[in-house]
């Protein structure tokens, strides 16, 4: 059967209420970010939930985040993390950071989480000097689309063995959908996706959820 746009809202409704289930806390965070009027970017529920499942597939002790909005991708990759991991995540705009640190410490991982405030690009090689190659369990990049070929080349030799690198909306954002040749985010995440399936230091699939997610495994 074909999927029109009414069965494509039915069926992530349905993924929703079967799979969307939020421990206490992160349901919390998304509702008063909803209420602080920050931008619905985050990842959904469902989503959210699938990135703790994948978190406990690593060693789970150290990751790094590109995007941090108001911290609920945090919150859930740290779901399935070990009591003992430190994520550091970046974000671009003063408000969203504030916030999101305001939330982590309202939930009690304020010291498990490092909040970087700036322009990913720039914070970057300083956090991969600091924390070295091969060191990070699960590098997670959700942020501007234009950049992810970039992103992908500085992060991926941070992943360490058995780790994963994921990336969210591998086929498209708000701003342009995969088909869309001639858009420049469309083009970017084309190279990006590309970059992932040849790298030979991966293990990549492609999985459409919501709006695509990249899950590559480091050998």
């Amino acid at each position: 059967m074909p999927i029109d746009e009414a069965r494509w809202t039915a069926t992530n409704a349905y993924a929703r209420e079967v799979y969307g289930a939020e421990p206490d806390h992160i349901r919390a965070n998304r509702e008063g970010a909803d209420a602080a009027g920050l931008p619905t970017w985050a990842v959904s529920p469902e989503l959210g939930r699938l990135l703790a499942l994948l978190a406990r597939t690593t060693a789970g002790r150290s990751a790094l985040e590109i995007g941090t909005l108001g911290g609920y991708s945090a919150l859930w990759l740290l779901e399935g993390m070990q009591p003992d991991a430190r994520i550091i995540t970046i974000e671009y705009v003063d408000a969203h950071a504030d916030y999101s640190e305001a939330e982590f410490d309202r939930c009690g991982v304020g010291e498990r989480i490092d909040v970087r405030r700036g322009a990913a690009l720039d914070l970057l090689p300083g956090i991969a000097e600091a924390v070295g190659p091969e060191s990070q369990d699960i590098v997670f990049i959700d942020a501007d689309k234009i950049s992810y070929p970039d992103y992908y080349e500085r992060t991926a030799g941070l992943v360490a063995p058995g780790g994963l690198l994921l990336v969210d909306n591998i086929f498209g954002s708000s701003g342009a959908w995969i088909d869309e040749v001639d858009h420049p985010e469309a083009q970017a995440i084309d190279r990006m996706n590309r970059m992932a399936a040849a790298d030979e230091r991966f293990d990549a699939a492609g999985v459409f959820v919501r709006a695509g997610l990249l899950i590559a495994r480091r050998r």
